[in-house]
């Protein structure tokens, strides 16, 4: 049985989490596996492969691979590239460049979806920085995923701390979904926009979180593939994103390999619930 709230948002038995949790620990582990065999030289091809390996041999399916014609287990967008790049042999990566990497399995009918932008060797100072505001951003909006908090909350808690860290652009047309029997469901979310809006979260709702961050103009365009978006003005991109389970315990990142314990523990004022389990904690109390 799939339920859905009045809003019609999938929400999860703590079973149905605990199989998003087996699910996200593939994507998790495929993306750790990536981002230690990555180096100049390598073609978005080889990851690629890399993966759909990983993949198949944990006993999922790459979600990607089909999905409305998609050619490949995951999307390698380099440099300029926001979103969606489809890995081919033609761009060698070199030192210095940036690959955005987005990863999906399916395991036993879940689905499981995480992102990572991984340096090539030694990158420029900027590129750091866009990769570690992307990243945390992503984890601000993360720790908004409390029962009772709204579903803006979300875009309002990246845009809030991106916009605090410079002039950075953030693609409005882009952003998380919800996720659970299908990669992507309802409801859409946000890199963007004021609090106190939307569906309030109730425990057991999964959601993506994916902040997309350009070093210039938030404008994008999508190139002759019909699926590779870069930047308009050819300025860099950086995507982080994680699958997240909304507890009574906080959010439970479900692709993180520590649950989230060691990034949210920071940003979680509470620090632990009133009995006493810490956010992100394996156990499940809906």
């Amino acid at each position: 049985m799939f339920r859905k709230n009045r809003h019609g948002i999938q929400v999860k038995s703590p079973e149905q989490l605990e199989k998003m949790r087996a699910v996200g620990l593939v994507v998790g582990r495929t993306l750790q596996l990536l981002r230690e065999s990555v180096r100049p030289g390598m073609t978005p091809i080889d990851l690629d492969a890399i993966a759909e390996k990983a993949i198949r041999e944990a006993g999922a399916i790459p979600s990607f691979k089909g999905y409305q014609g998609f050619p490949a287990t995951i999307c390698a967008s380099v440099n300029d590239e926001v979103v969606h790049g489809i890995p081919t042999d033609a761009h060698v990566l070199r030192e210095g460049d940036i690959i955005s990497i987005d990863c999906g399995a399916i395991l036993d009918g879940w689905h499981g979806d995480s992102a990572i932008t991984i340096p090539i060797g030694e990158v420029a100072p900027e590129l750091t920085e866009l990769m570690r505001v992307t990243e945390e951003a992503m984890w601000r909006g993360i720790a908004a995923l409390t029962v009772g908090r709204h579903l803006s909350d979300i875009g309002w808690e990246i845009e809030r701390y991106v916009r605090s860290q410079g002039r950075y652009g953030i693609p409005q047309e882009y952003g998380g979904h919800g996720i659970g029997t299908e990669m992507h469901m309802d409801p859409w979310v946000a890199n963007h926009g004021r609090p106190g809006r939307g569906p309030k979260f109730e425990a057991g709702m999964c959601l993506a979180i994916e902040p997309m961050v350009n070093m210039g103009t938030d404008r994008t365009r999508v190139l002759a593939d019909d699926w590779t978006v870069v930047t308009m003005d050819g300025k860099p991109s950086a995507h982080f994103e994680h699958s997240v389970a909304v507890t009574h315990n906080g959010p439970w990142v479900l692709t993180s390999l520590d649950g989230g314990k060691e990034r949210l523990s920071g940003l979680l004022t509470s620090g632990v619930d009133e009995d006493g389990v810490k956010p992100g904690d394996e156990g499940i109390r809906l």
